[in-house]
């Protein structure tokens, strides 16, 4: 298990194939989309695969687009959407390896992002400690969702 690789990477073909079949418990679900329910993404939106050892295992979004006002003023800010890590993966740790590389990740993809937002539900307390642990900080603003109260967390990117 030492000799695990875990990378972010820019949705390629080879990836769609395993991203289709993620599952996800209903509890989950709730929070969260399916890989299969928005991947097809438009412009200014970067799925993005969370792979251990080029195999993927968990998704996300990354949006440059006028969604991202709703979450921050920052001109140079990215929201982040749609984290899911597949069920039969989950508990292994890849959620938070995947966090903690986001900052060198976006540095290299995305240069001029000096900030990523995103929306958890206030009862998704096992989201809420993941951003956390990776640095993701409460804003104190909070935002209506389809399932009640989201807490609006901001992480900064530095040079």
């Amino acid at each position: 298990m030492t000799n695990e690789m875990i990378d972010l990477q820019i949705l390629r073909p080879e990836h769609i194939q395993a991203l289709l079949s993620f599952e996800l418990p209903e509890e989950q679900e709730q929070f969260t989309a399916l890989p299969k329910d928005v991947m097809e993404s438009g412009e200014g939106q970067f799925p993005v695969v969370i792979v251990k050892n080029n195999d993927p295992v968990g998704f996300f979004i990354l949006h440059a687009t006028k969604r991202v006002k709703e979450y921050s003023d920052n001109p140079h800010a990215m929201l982040l959407t749609a984290l899911s890590i597949n069920y039969s993966q989950q508990g292994k740790g890849y959620a938070g390896k995947g966090m903690a590389q986001l900052h060198s990740f976006l540095k290299r993809q995305f240069p001029s992002c000096c900030e990523v937002v995103l929306a958890v539900n206030r009862r998704n307390l096992a989201a809420q400690k993941l951003y956390e642990k990776a640095g993701f900080q409460d804003t104190g603003r909070r935002k209506m969702g389809k399932i009640g109260e989201q807490y609006i967390y901001s992480l900064s990117i530095n040079s």
